[in-house]
């Protein structure tokens, strides 16, 4: 299968991703790519960055691979998130949903949420998985500052808040005991691995 990329500024180039597509594979085999500064893939593209006027080669034929055949890629990881829910947002989210509170907290802790991508923020992993009755759309108004570990719904995706921030996500609850990025070991959370949202009592 042929890839087109497309140039994304001066150092970096871009190409859109077919249905299927092993992108944790992808992704990792982007980055081992001499003179790749880093890689990113979502759930529509991947883009490559690297210094301006070092432009890599093998690039095409990593993502030829990926959409070709069955790249080996690091195993996915299990993640248990303790969340202590009723944030601000939690009450507005169940009246929007027709729920009572204590149903949104059910359906958000019952699930298992696949990490579609991390981006946004360092560590911030968008998580796909959540029940179609929580599915809402960003704040009409972001907020200035969100707390960090802040476990937010936005669309269809939950996710947690690696550090305080703005964001327009709606805030339902607080993560203990997690640390979604680390200035040592980088992101706790990679494309693929699951996730398990558990309450907790203080």
């Amino acid at each position: 299968m042929s890839v087109a990329l497309q140039p994304f500024g001066d150092g970096a180039w871009r190409t859109s991703l077919p249905e299927g597509v092993n992108r944790r594979a992808l992704l990792e085999a982007l980055r081992a790519v001499p003179r790749v500064v880093d890689a990113v893939v979502t759930e529509r593209h991947a883009v490559v960055t690297f210094e301006p006027g070092a432009a890599p080669g093998g690039v095409n034929e990593v993502i030829e691979h990926a959409l070709s055949a069955t790249p080996t890629a690091s195993t996915p990881r299990d993640h248990v998130m303790r969340v202590r829910y009723g944030a601000e947002d939690l009450e507005e989210l169940a009246q929007r949903a027709g729920l009572s509170p204590a149903e949104v907290i059910s359906l958000h802790a019952e699930r298992t949420y696949l990490v579609a991508l991390v981006g946004f923020l360092p560590g911030f992993a968008y998580l796909r998985g959540l029940d179609p009755r929580l599915v809402v759309p960003r704040r009409a108004s972001p907020r200035p500052r969100i707390a960090a570990l802040s476990v937010g719904v936005a669309g269809p995706y939950t996710g947690v808040y690696p550090f305080a921030s703005p964001g327009g996500w709606n805030i339902i609850g607080i993560a203990v005991g997690f640390a979604p990025f680390d200035v040592h070991s980088g992101a706790a959370l990679a494309i693929g691995d699951r996730v398990r949202f558990v309450r907790d009592e203080p």
